[in-house]
C-alpha cells in the first residue's frame, strides 16, 4: 500500500513537489476536510477511474476541539496526541480508505504536523476528537505522553514567548500564535514523533527523507522513488534554518 507523509513545520502545507504516483498518473487532489469514508468513496467513483494519482488528506490524529468561533478548520493542526481519531474518521476507517484508495490506483499524502501542539490558552479536560484528556497550561499531554519537559518555553528569549521577528532565527523557539512549540532536539520528542509517523507508515508506506533527527529512526522502507520534501513557504526565516539539511526545497508562495 502506497501512504506518504507531507511534513508540516507549523501547520500549513501547500504544495508536494514531485509526487510518486503511478505510471501514467500525475495530478493530486486535496479533499480537504474530508471524512475517510467519503475520500474512499471518491477514489472508487471517480479518482480512480479518471486517472488521478493521490489525495492529500487533512492531520489524521487527535487534536482539540475547538467551539469559538465553531469548529473551524485550523482546530486540526491543534494536536493534542497521536492517536488516529477526528472528525475525519477513526483509525479502522482511515486504514480502509488507505487500501481501498491503493486499489484503484490513487495514493495518499498525509498532513503530518509534528512541530507543535495545541495553544497554550486551551482549557484542561477532554474537549478532544477522541476523548483524551490534556492540560495545555501546563503542558500536559498524557495521550502521547508529553509533559513540560518535552517543549521549548525556556530557550524562547521574547518577552511575549511568542515569534516577535521573522529576521530573527532563533525565534523558532518560540511559540507560533500561541502553539506548544516541541523541543525537537530531545530523543524523547523525536522518538515519539517517529513512533506515529511509523504507524502511518505501517499503514501505507513511504521513501523516507532528509529530516535526520526523527527520519533516522524510521523503518527501512523501499528505497525506489524519491524522498518527502517539507514545504518550507511560511517565511524566508524557515528556509534558512532547514537548508541546512542539504536538500533544495520548491516553494509556492
Amino acid at each position: 500500500m502506497k501512504l506518504f507523509l507531507l511534513l508540516s513545520a507549523f501547520g500549513f502545507c501547500w504544495a508536494q513537489y514531485a509526487p510518486q504516483t503511478q505510471s501514467g498518473r500525475t495530478s493530486i487532489v486535496h479533499l480537504f476536510e474530508w471524512r475517510w469514508v467519503d475520500i474512499a468513496l471518491e477514489c472508487e467513483r471517480y479518482l480512480g477511474p479518471k486517472g488521478f494519482g493521490g489525495v492529500q488528506v487533512s492531520p489524521p490524529n487527535e487534536n482539540l476541539v475547538v467551539t469559538n468561533p465553531s469548529r473551524p478548520w485550523w482546530e486540526r493542526y491543534q494536536p493534542v496526541s497521536y492517536k488516529l481519531c477526528t472528525r475525519s474518521g477513526n483509525e479502522s476507517e482511515f486504514r480502509d480508505m488507505v487500501t481501498r484508495c491503493n486499489n484503484v490506483g490513487v495514493r495518499i499524502y498525509v498532513d503530518a504536523v509534528i512541530n507543535h501542539m495545541c495553544g497554550s490558552g486551551a482549557a484542561a479536560g477532554t474537549g478532544t476528537t477522541c476523548g483524551s484528556y490534556c492540560n495545555p497550561g501546563n503542558r500536559e499531554f498524557p495521550a502521547v505522553p508529553y509533559s513540560a519537559w518535552d517543549f521549548n518555553d525556556g530557550k524562547c528569549k521574547t518577552a511575549s514567548g511568542q515569534i516577535e521577528s521573522y529576521n530573527d532565527t532563533y525565534e523558532v523557539n518560540c511559540q507560533l500564535v500561541g502553539l506548544l512549540d516541541l523541543a525537537l532536539e530531545k530523543d524523547y520528542v523525536r522518538s515519539m514523533i517517529a513512533d506515529y509517523l511509523n504507524k502511518l507508515i505501517d499503514i501505507g508506506h513511504m521513501w523516507p527523507g532528509d529530516i535526520k533527527a526523527v527520519l533516522d529512526k524510521l523503518h527501512n522502507l523501499n528505497t525506489t522513488g524519491s524522498l518527502p520534501e517539507v514545504d518550507l513557504s511560511y517565511s524566508r526565516r524557515y528556509l534558512n534554518v532547514y537548508t541546512c539539511m542539504g536538500k533544495p526545497c520548491n516553494v509556492i508562495r
